[in-house]
């Protein structure tokens, strides 16, 4: 058992040991433990219950694909400065790690009103983001919210059934149980912190 299943944390106690998981096992976690903590994302605060996420889990064949433009990607980054071998261990190295997200899932919001209402349908599917993080972080599940270019590209959209016009990524997922937990420091409250008169 995962060190973090071995009990059940406090809201508090989640929300202070959650890290951003960069490193996974291979296990995969199950698609219906998946399912069950996507769904505490539904609970989110979000003002006149727009209700506006929505939660795609990318299948393997749509992962392959991916990960292809992933390592396109990462070499048109260095094209310009690397010689043809390094570009081929750039890309190499840009699939692999795409490859080692043991579940990968598109999270994006219904984009409807106007300009405003829609930056709260934003805020609000942010919400359900975090909701999902503590909840699986509860389950010994790490999490790594990305907005790298490829939830940004219209190919991406066509890939995995979302109309670029009616919703938008906000990032995706990588999900899996952590091979390792990174340390964080935070600035002091303090320092963050302000009253007025």
């Amino acid at each position: 058992m995962n060190k973090l299943e071995s009990k059940t944390l406090s809201v508090t106690e989640a929300i202070q040991s959650r890290r951003t998981i960069f490193n996974f096992k291979l296990e995969k976690p199950a698609r219906d433990k998946i399912e069950e903590i996507l769904a505490f994302g539904i609970w989110a605060p979000n003002h006149r219950l727009t209700e506006p996420w929505r939660f795609t889990i990318i299948g393997e064949e749509t992962k392959l694909i991916l990960a292809e433009r992933y390592r396109e990607i990462q070499i048109e980054k260095v094209v310009e400065h690397a010689d043809e071998q390094q570009q081929k261990n750039v890309g190499q190295k840009g699939y692999n790690k795409f490859m080692s997200k043991p579940v990968i899932v598109a999270v994006s919001y219904v984009k409807s009103g106007n300009n405003f209402e829609q930056r709260e349908d934003y805020a609000a599917t942010c919400c359900a983001i975090q909701n999902i993080q503590l909840a699986a972080w509860n389950h010994g599940i790490g999490m790594q919210w990305s907005t790298g270019p490829i939830t940004r590209e219209a190919e991406t959209y066509t890939l995995i059934g979302i109309n670029y016009e009616e919703e938008e990524i906000i990032g995706f997922l990588y999900t899996g149980y952590p091979a390792e937990i990174p340390k964080v420091k935070r600035k002091l409250f303090s320092e963050l912190f302000r009253v007025t008169d």
